[in-house]
């Protein structure tokens, strides 16, 4: 069985790691090249950045950060935010990004997935889903940082983003994100038992046991997760030797 992950995600705002309750709400939580350093030395398996402004300007900037982030970071790196063609992709991925992550511009025009996967292969491309359960009982996918609703579903759109060629699945409940009250377990579980990708689930660890639960009763590949991190509520090694302890297998230091 391969081992299950732990991924800090460092959302950036203007060149600053920030992290939101529910995709508002912002505090500053640090330079997002020291806490990816620190990151990979107490163990992390993977990084998520996400240029959350993702203007054509902070683009560029965010390329220059993803340099550094290369030179600094021994572990593997996903980068994410304002990525609408393949000349972007391009551009992260020659900086040293080992995968992009496509969420809204993948919603509006699904073919960049199948693009993305025959341009550089299916394991460089993680499709993003920041969906939310509405009152009649569906999961609604939403765009733009979870600012505009769709008429695209979660279940509906992680299928079809696997038939066109994501390589993993990061699907993020905006109900849960930054409630600390645990992932949406039942949806994870739904999406590990139709696909055949890896899934990563985002949104609500606030515990230990959160972490525990996702992999268990969630069947997540991969977990993420950024403000219990971030300020030091749960240290990765003491994470890790408590899910080994209870029999998840993990990469230990």
């Amino acid at each position: 069985m391969l081992a299950k992950r732990i991924i800090p995600c460092l959302d950036v705002k203007d060149g600053t790691t920030v992290k939101g309750v529910q995709f508002i709400n912002f505090r500053n939580a640090g330079d997002p090249v020291e806490l990816g350093k620190q990151y990979s030395l107490m163990g992390a398996d993977e990084l998520v950045y996400l240029d959350i402004t993702a203007s054509h300007e902070g683009r560029r900037t965010f390329t220059d950060l993803v340099r550094r982030i290369a030179a600094e970071v021994s572990i593997p790196f996903t980068v994410g935010g304002g990525i609408h063609e393949l000349a972007d992709v391009e551009r992260l991925l020659a900086a040293g990004a080992d995968k992009v992550s496509v969420n809204s511009s993948a919603l509006r025009r699904p073919e960049l997935i199948t693009e993305i996967a025959e341009r550089f292969g299916r394991q460089e491309c993680v499709c993003a889903i920041d969906a939310r359960l509405e009152d009649d009982g569906q999961w609604r996918c939403y765009l733009n940082g979870g600012r505009i609703p769709t008429d695209r579903y979660l279940f509906e759109w992680a299928h079809e983003a696997q038939e066109r060629g994501a390589g993993e699945i990061l699907f993020t409940s905006m109900n849960h994100d930054g409630s600390k009250h645990g992932f949406a377990n039942e949806a994870l579980a739904r999406l590990s038992d139709e696909l055949t990708i890896p899934i990563i689930a985002s949104g609500g660890a606030g515990s230990r046991e959160h972490f525990l639960d996702v992999f268990t009763k969630g069947h997540a590949d991969a977990a993420l997760a950024a403000s219990v991190f971030h300020f030091g509520e749960i240290p990765i090694p003491a994470l890790k030797h408590y899910l080994a302890d209870n029999g998840i297998n993990v990469r230990l230091i």
